[in-house]
């Protein structure tokens, strides 16, 4: 299936459907630890990997499967198009989870240079101490990538929209790179659920934090990861499998809330998107410098569209550059205090508006010499656009505040 015939809001719909235990049209919530085996002489091959939940045998232990946990992967797998999905505590555990699976002592990974802090500090801080070094690129040019790789290289890694400068990594062109040179390609997508599948553009592994856009609630963190079922199984591996030792579980309920906002995913990111295109629309008309892939001007904004799933827009992330933390500083206030525009606050994805100065927060790990090298404006201003409150008064709002110092 091409990523044309591909799409995702029907692909969650059309995922077998799990009722409760009682006939429920919700799937039930399953708390247990631990689980019953019938028959002792199948316990060693539940234990050795022969036997499991979708292979034959039973569940074991919730570290490992667990009957809510699977159906949450089971509709996350659908919504991605891919033939497995393992979730996770958090994001970061996502990340973490699937590079050590991937990468041992010795190797390299060529990344984005523009990625969120944490993953930057994973990087280029911790893994290090584990024997894996890194190359930091541009993720707007394929070219950097190619000519990072060296013989050691396992993974390529990118944010599909960079975290925050919004820069679109050209996945397709990534992935025909990974493959000719026998590497896997893992792809961040939480800015964009449903908008792009990177899995289809031939990502290797695709990973979200949760707890932003598709959780959409800001009251749980947790992470995805997308994939194959043979990689999938390798994270479970009672030996080998960092999902299974490093022991990211998560809660049965979480996954049960997730669930239930699987379905109006959609409707969701649509109304992201349309909000953050008419706002980043006026801005530009008053001469803002605004940042958004919805707008012509934007650098890969044709890039964007061919990658991109129709119907759903441009995301609903938008960024202004104030040039300064002290001017970025003073439009947040007035943003929050003076017009109740939106929240200060980290995160993204809520239905409220949230907003932060990156290169002092979100991006905060990566050294101010280090922010300068890559061009990330210390008064750059991220804004998740949220749906409350009517568009009119929000172009009011934000009109408003801008100039103030404009």
């Amino acid at each position: 299936m091409s990523k044309n015939d591909f799409e995702p809001e029907q692909a969650i719909t059309e995922a077998r459907r799990e009722f409760g235990e009682h006939g429920g049209v919700v799937p039930s919530i399953e708390r247990s630890s631990t689980f019953t085996v019938m028959e002792p002489g199948d316990m060693p091959e539940i234990f050795a990997g022969k036997r499991g939940p979708d292979r034959g045998g039973c569940y074991l232990y919730s570290r490992h499967f667990n009957p809510t946990v699977s159906v949450l992967d089971r509709y996350l797998a659908a919504m991605e198009g891919t033939e497995f999905a393992v979730s996770t505590a958090s994001g970061m555990a996502a990340i973490t989870c699937s590079i050590m699976q991937l990468c041992g002592q010795g190797d390299h990974i060529v990344a984005s240079n523009m990625v969120y802090g944490g993953t930057y500090a994973l990087f280029n801080d911790l893994l290090p101490k584990y024997g894996i070094s890194t190359s930091f690129v541009s993720p707007g040019d394929t070219s950097a990538f190619e000519a990072a790789i060296t013989p050691n290289t396992k993974v390529l890694y990118v944010e599909t929209v960079g975290n925050p400068s919004l820069t679109v990594a050209d996945i397709e062109a990534l992935s025909k790179l990974a493959k000719a040179k026998g590497i896997k390609l893992v792809v961040d997508n939480t800015f964009t659920p449903m908008i792009i599948s990177p899995a289809k553009l031939g990502a290797d592994v695709v990973i979200y934090s949760m707890t932003k856009y598709i959780n959409g609630a800001s009251d749980i963190v947790a992470g995805c990861i997308c994939c194959d079922q043979e990689f999938g199984h390798s994270l479970y591996d009672l030996n080998t499998g960092p999902v299974m030792l490093f022991g990211p579980t998560i809660d049965p309920q979480v996954s049960f809330d997730i669930m239930q906002r699987l379905p109006h995913l959609a409707i969701r990111m649509r109304e992201h998107s349309h909000r953050a295109q008419v706002i980043a629309e006026r801005l530009d008309s008053l001469g803002i410098p605004v940042i958004y892939p919805g707008l012509p001007n934007h650098p890969q904004h044709d890039r964007f569209i061919r990658l991109a799933n129709e119907g759903y827009g441009f995301g609903g992330m938008i960024a202004i550059d104030c040039e300064t933390e002290e001017r970025a500083n003073k439009l947040l206030g007035i943003l929050q205090n003076e017009e109740r525009f939106g929240l200060i606050a980290v995160s993204l994805g809520y239905s409220d508006t949230l907003m932060s100065c990156s290169g002092s927060s979100t991006s905060s790990e990566i050294s101010e010499d280090e922010q300068k090298d890559i061009g990330l404006s210390p008064g750059l201003l991220r804004i998740s656009v949220g749906y409350t409150g009517s568009l009119k008064s929000r172009l009011e709002q934000i009109e408003r505040a801008v100039k103030k110092l404009w």
